[in-house]
């Protein structure tokens, strides 16, 4: 399958790397390290992303809202300075499809205008006016599951079957995506690990991957540095690679399209080898 981002195009049929960059003060994983009086530092980001590229990201994430578990919403305009320039920036630098991490039309219109490729929204477009938004840019978009907001989402979720419930909202999200113009081949699913999930759950959608494969969708997963790695490994954000390798070379084996992560080098490397084994 080609996924065809703005004037770019990705080939699907082995497994592709995103590669994280926050535009925040506030991340779980870099905590602001981008950051220089109080706003995105345009030198540093386009270090980190020529880094990036070169470690083989095929496609670099950029947020300017932070969507970790308590985490403040962003105005709109707040989040549209902390993205355009950045998107601008990249655009102009490298050959690279930019994604943009964003819920907010105005954020996904501006930034498809100025070279993004592709939207990956957490609220799967149920923003008011992000489905036509999202139409309008002719771009592919990630639908993400997350049960609540970032701030509620991790007080007490609970679920009688996880895989299942996860599975149906995406396929109601695609279903209203494609009612309103998005055509399927440009969407991609998101199960959401780590948003409105216990450790239990995570696990339990984990092994479940190949049936979320099975709806006929790409699936993006992004698991990288994140709390499950660190409940299970007893580790600090910066010692969670190997847990996260581990479960970038499950997914790769449940067949997933696209694992989003910090450590882009590393894996590449991890489904590089999967995707050779795969091939024989």
């Amino acid at each position: 399958m080609i996924l065809q981002c703005g004037a770019r195009s990705l080939d699907l049929s082995i497994p592709r790397v995103m590669g994280v960059i926050n535009l925040t003060p506030d991340s779980f994983s870099d905590a602001g390290t981008l950051w220089r009086d109080d706003r995105p530092d345009l030198d540093r980001l386009l270090r980190r992303a020529e880094r990036m590229h070169a470690d083989g990201a095929d496609i670099l994430d950029l947020g300017g809202e932070s969507t970790r578990p308590g985490a403040v919403p962003v105005a709109e305009q707040e989040e549209i300075d902390r993205v355009l320039p950045a998107v601008e920036a990249i655009a102009r630098r490298l050959d690279v499809i930019i994604s943009v991490d964003t819920s907010a039309p105005a954020v996904m219109s501006a930034a498809a205008a100025h070279g993004a490729g592709l939207i990956n929204d957490v609220r799967s477009l149920s923003r008011p006016g992000a489905v036509v938004a999202a139409a309008a840019t002719g771009l592919p978009v990630c639908l993400m599951h997350m049960r609540g907001e970032p701030g509620t989402m991790q007080k007490d979720p609970v679920y009688e079957d996880v895989c299942a419930e996860v599975g149906e909202f995406l396929l109601q999200r695609a279903a209203s995506c494609e009612s309103a113009g998005i055509a399927r081949e440009r969407l991609l699913l998101d199960p959401g690990f780590g948003f409105g999930k216990t450790l239990a759950h995570n696990l339990e959608l984990f092994r479940g991957l190949p049936g979320l494969v099975g709806l006929g969708y790409p699936v993006l997963v992004g698991v990288s540095r994140k709390s499950m790695i660190a409940r299970i490994l007893q580790r600090d954000t910066r010692q969670r690679l190997a847990g996260g390798l581990a479960l970038a070379t499950l997914a790769a084996n449940a067949g997933v399209t696209v694992v989003r992560t910090h450590d882009v080098r590393a894996t590449r490397d991890v489904l590089a080898m999967v995707a050779a084994v795969r091939r024989e």
